[in-house]
């Protein structure tokens, strides 16, 4: 918990550091206003968005396209993960097709995925799904080779079948990781929906604010107040998901609570 404690000062420190760092900069003229406005004139509009119900619909469309992205990444991946992980032949046979697609860059593909599906959610979501598949793909394989092998076999010898001792040993067992890659996910995932919006350049989303916003005079406030709500859905989605993880997980070794041992008073 003091741990814990130490790592949330730290992590205030060093914003209202970078806070201060670039008011003194933007207010000292050392970079003009149009380039880097003072801080506090980006936070003041980024509340100021807030209120603002055209923003706020932006949002919620892009939280809606990673919402379905991310979703349709966890259908697929984890399923696929446990078949690779569990069936050695199908690993073995699809293991040259995951790493020569593995390695392409989601943005790289923005183009010819807007080329066959347009520029609408689908898209967005597409390319959220394929960004967002392989961090659960890998977590799962993984998770499944850190499973107990004497709990399988314990099961096997009572008479459990496959199916039984995927869904009783190796699917408990892998939860943690499949958790794990899930939050690797959902941040890549934001990354990407707000990176096509701002690609795209129209339609409704956060991206879309962004890359018009830069196109408007004097508009760099702006840009710079989408950057903050971006940043700071990206901070409480992660927060949101390392919370679950707590609750779900709690035997695990980086969400184990040590007890603090007191010293025993001398007589």
């Amino acid at each position: 918990m003091r741990r814990r404690q130490e790592t949330v000062v730290l992590g205030v420190t060093g914003v209202l550091l970078a806070f201060g760092v670039c008011e003194a900069v933007g207010r000292a003229g050392i970079v003009r206003r149009s380039y880097l406005p003072p801080a506090s004139e980006v936070l003041a509009r980024a509340t100021e968005l807030a209120g603002d119900h055209a923003f706020l619909t932006g949002v919620g469309a892009t939280l809606r396209a990673w919402v379905l992205g991310l979703g349709l990444a966890f259908a697929i991946a984890v399923p696929l993960g446990l078949l690779l992980g569990s069936v050695p032949v199908a690993g073995a046979a699809l293991r040259a097709l995951v790493e020569f697609l593995r390695p392409l860059p989601s943005v790289a593909l923005i183009p010819l995925v807007s080329l066959l599906l347009g520029s609408g959610t689908e898209t967005e979501v597409a390319l959220i799904t394929y960004a967002s598949v392989w961090p659960l793909l890998f977590n799962t394989v993984y998770g499944l080779g850190e499973t107990d092998p004497l709990a399988r076999e314990t099961l096997r010898a009572f008479g459990f079948g496959r199916l039984a001792v995927l869904l009783r040993v190796d699917v408990p067992g892998t939860a943690p990781f499949i958790a794990a890659g899930l939050r690797i996910s959902a941040a890549t995932a934001l990354i990407l929906a707000v990176a096509t919006e701002i690609l795209s350049g129209f339609g409704e989303g956060l991206g879309t604010f962004i890359a018009q916003a830069q196109l408007a005079t004097d508009g760099t406030r702006d840009v710079l107040a989408g950057v903050v709500w971006a940043g700071t859905l990206g901070v409480l989605v992660n927060w949101l998901l390392v919370r679950a993880e707590r609750r779900l997980f709690p035997w695990t070794p980086e969400h184990r609570r040590v007890p603090r041992v007191r010293a025993a008073k001398r007589p």
